[in-house]
């Protein structure tokens, strides 16, 4: 079995909510960690663990990330993480997986599905490690999680949405 490991500075997750009813606040989780088990000749036997830093939120905005770190969202101080855990990944089609894992977010677990996209294998020139690639996509119901601060607008609706879409690309090393 290969050490399989991330490759941080060219990996990301993001995501985005509608707000105000007419446009999306957009976001990324800077710091984060990804644990591979198993053989990427057999995907579906991989075991796959994430550990993202809530204080990590970042919408390049200062004010909204402070709002979003308290206990009107994340409580990034009493929950300093949020985990996924997989439980399959099984082939869809192509190079087209289905993820399915259980989230844990603010002392609340669910299981989520995701879509994930192999994107192969290829040799690194710096160093020679063989890196892969991959890309996921998801929505999740934030207030599932108990992520449920709101309000109302004058013109009707809320601030902001319920159904938050998760993506982000993965690049891992395999020494």
């Amino acid at each position: 079995m290969s050490n399989i490991i991330l490759d941080q500075p060219h990996s990301s997750i993001n995501f985005q909510v509608k707000h105000m009813m007419v446009s999306k606040a957009k976001g990324e989780f800077k710091d984060f960690d990804i644990q591979v088990d198993g053989d990427l000749n057999d995907l579906e036997n991989l075991r796959i663990e994430a550990v993202i830093q809530t204080a990590s939120i970042d919408t390049s905005q200062e004010d909204r990330d402070e709002h979003l770190k308290s206990a009107d969202f994340f409580d990034a101080e009493t929950y300093p993480t949020i985990k996924f855990v997989s439980k399959s990944l099984k082939k869809v089609s192509g190079d087209t997986y289905e993820l399915t894992g259980d989230v844990t977010m603010k002392g609340v677990t669910n299981e989520e599905t995701f879509t994930v996209n192999f994107n192969g294998q290829g040799k690194e020139p710096m160093q020679g490690n063989t890196i892969a690639g991959f890309d996921f996509t998801g929505t999740i119901n934030r207030e599932a999680y108990g992520l449920s601060w709101n309000a109302a607008l004058e013109t009707g609706g809320v601030l902001v949405g319920k159904d938050v879409k998760v993506n982000g690309e993965i690049e891992l090393i395999i020494k």
